[in-house]
């Protein structure tokens, strides 16, 4: 399956009134070690150049620095009795608030590549020292709310266990009993008690999610690991998430989001509360729009699998992504292609991201179908993969998810099935 879901397929081709399980496409899972996978990748690939991560951070604080620049003139250009006369009240007006639009869309994609920054320091893949990874990933980071040790922490537990349903940290699938639905040989299924929701609500719940989602998963545990205790939270040092020797670097993360704190409540009240929002508080809104909407599209597919111990190894975790066409040659300046070479990244997370294009060149030479990519829009995308990817089976090692109709696009092939899953379920 070299793309995914999102193209026409064998089960794409069944109605409703037809759906079968035995004409669904099988999944075979990955056989290579991960030595076999590196050593399909030119070494020099994984070479990390600290002179060229800090041109792109300088060139991304120059950017931010020239468009905030350019803010400034926004209100005082179109708020002028020329503009006024020109324009029109209206008119001048909607040019005006037109004008803040391009602001907060550019001056939020740029403060995401910061971001991105940040998450390649966290990785060690910004430089081989790591001095210099952890202060400008702590500074970038903490600028954008981003505990930095905190996350770095699980976030590499989360790399480490990709695609378990045991042990990953984010993005870990609801299961049928989770919801309450009841197995399929009780009867028949009624999903639309369970799982209907009106397009508004489902519209309403999925902004919900490209807004809250990181703060609610940094303080909450929202979308992570269901096994760990309430209130577990990325500012705890005592959290489970962390080690008694990882304290000192959660306390630090915490003074950092501190300090983040103080310094735009002291800006909020030289300059006013709806400037810094206008600014700084809007672009930083879409950061955590679009790291979400990534991290989201990257995990989440009806044609990813997810493993339960007896099956998952650290490569088959890895595969576990998609690669997407987000936003077009935006995404690719912009955010330093994180979603455009995301698979070679979980395979290599120390890799820099400039050898991502060509890295992944070779990754799907070696590995062929179970490379995947998307080149759907991915605002689409987003919709889709919102209703189509539900929930998972109770049982079985090797998990695709069920849309809102209880119905798969894949399954495991047959040596890879368990016994007490129906080999088939016609509606």
């Amino acid at each position: 399956m070299a793309t995914t879901a999102d193209s026409a397929g064998p089960a794409r081709t069944q109605s409703a009134s037809t759906y079968s399980e035995d004409q669904l496409p099988e999944f075979t899972p990955m056989p290579w070690t991960l030595s076999e996978i590196r050593a399909a990748i030119p070494a020099h690939l994984h070479a990390r150049q600290t002179w060229k991560g800090m041109l792109y951070l300088l060139r991304d604080i120059l950017m931010a620095a020239i468009v905030w620049k350019l803010a400034l003139y926004i209100d005082p250009s179109f708020k002028s009795e020329t503009a006024v006369r020109t324009l029109t009240p209206v008119g001048a007006e909607a040019a005006r608030w037109g004008a803040w639009l391009v602001y907060w869309w550019f001056q939020g994609l740029i403060f995401t590549g910061i971001w991105v920054i940040g998450h390649e320091c966290g990785h060690g893949a910004f430089s081989s020292n790591k001095r210099i990874c952890d202060i400008i990933g702590f500074i970038t980071h903490t600028f954008l709310w981003t505990p930095y040790f905190s996350w770095q922490i699980s976030h590499h537990r989360h790399h480490s266990n990709h695609a378990s349903m045991e042990r990953d940290e984010v993005y870990v699938p609801k299961t049928r009993a989770d919801l309450g639905i009841p197995k399929e040989s009780e009867g028949a299924i009624d999903y639309e008690d369970y799982l209907g929701d009106t397009p508004i609500y489902t519209l309403f719940a999925l902004i919900r999610q490209q807004v809250l989602a990181f703060p609610a998963y940094l303080l909450f545990n929202v979308s992570g690991q269901k096994n760990y205790p309430k209130w577990t939270n990325h500012f705890d040092p005592n959290s489970i998430l962390f080690t008694k020797r990882q304290r000192n670097a959660v306390i630090m993360s915490n003074i950092g989001i501190a300090t983040m704190v103080y310094i735009v409540l002291e800006a909020s009240r030289t300059w006013g509360a709806s400037e810094i929002m206008k600014y700084y508080g809007i672009p930083w809104l879409s950061v955590t729009h679009w790291f979400i909407m990534i991290t989201y599209l990257h995990h989440t597919d009806v044609e990813l699998p997810h493993y339960r111990n007896g099956q998952w190894n650290f490569q088959r975790g890895a595969a576990a992504t998609v690669d997407r066409n987000f936003l077009g040659w935006q995404g690719r300046f912009f955010l330093h292609d994180v979603a455009h070479f995301h698979v070679i990244h979980h395979f290599f997370p120390m890799m820099p991201f400039y050898h991502g294009p060509e890295a992944t060149k070779y990754l799907k030479e070696f590995i062929g179908d179970h490379y995947r990519y998307s080149d759907k829009p991915v605002f689409k995308a987003l919709w889709d993969t919102y209703n189509n990817c539900q929930f998972v089976e109770d049982e079985g090692d090797i998990l695709f998810y069920r849309d809102r109709k209880g119905q798969a696009r894949v399954r495991p092939a047959e040596p890879f099935r368990e016994s007490t899953i129906s080999a088939s379920v016609s509606r």
